[in-house]
């Protein structure tokens, strides 16, 4: 067998060209899963060889069962292999090549395969390093590519390019290498048989599945505060479907389940505190019972320069405004503060919903605002109720218009306006949408959040919100936010206010980790009558630490602690102090 092949190299310059042609294409498909130059070279057309690394988050949603999943590692090898392939320099001449010269004994070899059969590919550095060894199979595979090109010659009817004793070549090596040829077809025939039934049968080409699980220990520690509460291990579970239709556009339907509560707080006459001062972010949503729920439909499209959002159930006013609280906020709860004040504004915690927005960038034309933006939008708590005073129209809504200003990449500005109405029938102005007569409050003390039963009321909130990138080991970012309530009965008018400031290191200890101190006062009302006269009229201070450390690229370990003074606006209650050991997994 050894002393045909070398006849045949000696006899014909297609055979050399097909060995150097599979060890650069070899090398080219090896260079591109490992930047080793001491790698084994790997054909490129053997795609059953090729091993390619898994996404480790945003992974497409698929079939899920054990046997599909080994097919579609087979299909990922197959798919990435052809774009290894695409990422190979096809040459037109051989002087295109920086390591092979005129006095090199393969050069007329290479020169003959180049310009009369076009099947040979180089790397993209302009090298062929053609004197690496390679296997019968990678061997095999390169005989196929050139094979498959002389067939297209002929095919074209440019055969007259092709000798009589090139062909001849070429056959006695299909008849040397017919075994490995015929277990190469065979193999890629099977996967091409695999992706063809996958394809078929998946779930959808254009959904991608994005998680995140948190399990946290926690406890509340204060006197009262502390006797009336336990240590306790709470879960939270979403599940994001995201569909894009156009791959600019994206679909969100998120499923979730949880069995968090937020602690109840005591004051020093033994009767409950009517706050939500200290609700962390893993609290919110929670079904109490992991059932499993729609919890939020929400769909992005791009409207020419504009970004267009829709929302179906869930929807609140962080998804689609810029909230200039980087690191402390991550949209999701798992990697951010603790806390639901410290993620954000509070002036975002008004309304939420079924509803839409619009975002028009401006200030990309060099001007000294860039890149800038409008953003309105408008949701409705109870859109889906026909009822009377309900609706999408009728019922509680919360409208919000913001100017978003960035001042190179540095530092960012945003002022936000907010405009909610709120029916008759009682509820809470930092609702997040829970709608007329819910008890759903996320942030603040009782006197700024409680509504009047007995008559609607109308809320005009302002506030301003910036964010300072001194370095990229450093962030500083605050809020102020101011609340008008006007009631429509006597006397239900009332102020709220709210503020914070925080300080966040990134990558502090190691890159991805992060270093959060937040401090602040939770939303306030002070000098409020009727039910509240006399409940407290001091300023309820927050403060927050917490340190966010990466395990890997999916698992995060946030311990941290909430410090609050005053809880309830009353100086008479002692402080509360909850500790959190939260873990975070996203995939």
């Amino acid at each position: 067998m050894s002393h045909l092949l070398w006849k045949t190299l000696v006899l014909s310059p297609v055979v050399l060209g097909v060995t150097v042609l599979v060890s650069a294409k070899a090398m080219a498909a090896a260079e591109v899963a490992s930047s080793s130059e001491d790698t084994k070279p790997i054909a490129a057309n053997a795609s059953i060889f090729i091993q390619a690394e898994q996404p480790k988050v945003n992974q497409l949603l698929v079939a899920q069962k054990t046997d599909e999943n080994k097919v579609l590692e087979e299909v990922n090898r197959y798919s990435n292999e052809g774009k290894n392939q695409n990422s190979l320099s096809q040459v037109t001449s051989v002087s295109q090549f920086s390591d092979v010269q005129p006095t090199d004994w393969a050069f007329q070899a290479l020169q003959s395969l180049v310009e009369r059969y076009g099947c040979i590919a180089g790397y993209p550095n302009s090298t062929y390093r053609g004197n690496r060894a390679l296997t019968r199979y990678e061997f095999a595979a390169g005989l196929n590519a050139c094979l498959d090109r002389v067939n297209e010659l002929i095919a074209t009817a440019t055969a007259d390019l092709v000798t009589k004793q090139d062909l001849a070549t070429l056959q006695r090596l299909q008849e040397e290498f017919s075994a490995e040829l015929a277990t190469l077809r065979g193999r890629v025939d099977s996967v091409e048989a695999r992706t063809a039934e996958l394809e078929a049968n998946q779930f959808s080409t254009t959904t991608k599945l994005v998680g995140e699980a948190i399990f946290a220990v926690t406890d509340i520690f204060g006197n009262n505060t502390g006797d009336a509460n336990n240590t306790v291990f709470q879960d939270r579970v979403r599940l994001d479907l995201q569909t894009s239709f156009t791959g600019k556009d994206v679909l969100h339907t998120r499923l979730a389940a949880g069995n968090a509560l937020a602690f109840t707080q005591v004051g020093n006459n033994g009767v409950g505190i009517d706050t939500a001062e200290g609700t962390q972010t893993f609290q919110i949503g929670s079904t109490t019972n992991n059932s499993v729920i729609i919890d939020w439909l929400a769909y992005y499209v791009p409207i020419g320069p504009a970004q267009v959002y829709f929302a179906g159930t869930g929807g609140i006013h962080s998804d689609y405004v810029a909230t200039n609280n980087p690191y402390f906020e991550d949209f999701d709860g798992g990697n951010g503060a603790l806390s639901s004040f410290a993620s954000e504004s509070p002036i975002y915690r008004i309304g939420g919903g079924a509803g839409a927005a619009l975002t028009l960038p401006f200030g990309k034309g060099g001007s000294f605002f860039k890149p800038s933006s409008l953003t309105i939008g408008y949701l409705a708590s109870n859109a889906n109720n026909p009822g009377a005073n309900q609706g999408l129209l009728e019922g509680n809504y919360a409208a919000l218009g913001q100017l978003n200003f960035s001042i190179g990449d540095r530092l960012s500005i945003g002022a936000t306006y907010v405009h909610g109405y709120h029916g008759a029938g009682g509820g809470n102005l930092f609702d997040l949408g829970g709608g007329l007569g819910s008890a759903n409050r996320v942030v603040g003390t009782g006197q700024a959040n409680t509504l009047t039963t007995l008559n609607g009321s109308s809320s005009n909130s302002y506030g301003i919100s910036a964010a300072l990138r001194p370095s990229d080991k450093l962030s500083v970012s605050g809020f102020i936010s101011y609340h008008d309530v006007t009631g429509f009965g006597a006397d239900d008018d009332y102020e709220a206010w709210s503020y914070g400031l925080g300080v966040a290191l990134p990558d502090f200890g190691k890159k991805g980790n992060v270093l959060g101190i937040f401090a602040g006062a939770e939303p306030y009302a002070r000098n409020r009558g009727g039910a509240f006269a006399g409940t407290g009229n001091d300023i309820p201070y927050h403060f927050e630490g917490f340190y966010k450390y990466r395990v890997s690229d999916n698992i995060s370990i946030t311990p941290g602690v909430i410090w609050l003074t005053s809880p309830g606006q009353n100086s008479n209650n002692d402080d509360a102090i909850i500790g959190t050991l939260r873990t975070t997994f996203t995939f």
